[in-house]
């Protein structure tokens, strides 16, 4: 686990691996992308898919992940809650997600 952000940051521009790692490395983050792989979702319907997250860090993570441009919110006529959607660098993890499902299936 790199200790400091220089540490981070030094790895992260010269590795891609790391670089993304860095970026859905975290748990949290990963099962924000899977749901959102299955359909854009409103912000209670991910607290609640997400059983043991707090708000502060779902909020937290959908902003990280929407300065990624990873996540867009999609605001609805009619609803005062925006729906949370994978932009299309979003879509593209969805191989990475369903190999990790395949491995977990497999091995775990």
């Amino acid at each position: 686990m790199l200790r400091t952000a220089s540490q981070r940051r030094a790895l992260c521009r010269t590795c891609p691996v790391a670089r993304v790692a860095d970026i859905i490395g975290d748990s949290c983050s990963l099962l924000i992308i899977r749901d959102l792989l299955e359909s854009p979702r409103r912000y209670g319907e991910l607290l609640d898919s997400l059983k043991g997250i707090s708000s502060r860090t779902l909020t937290n993570k959908l902003k990280q992940l929407e300065k990624e441009s990873l996540v867009r919110t999609k605001k609805h006529s009619g609803h005062a809650y925006p729906e949370y959607a994978l932009t299309q660098r979003g879509l593209a993890l969805k191989p990475v997600v369903d190999s990790m499902r395949a491995y977990g299936k497999r091995y775990l």
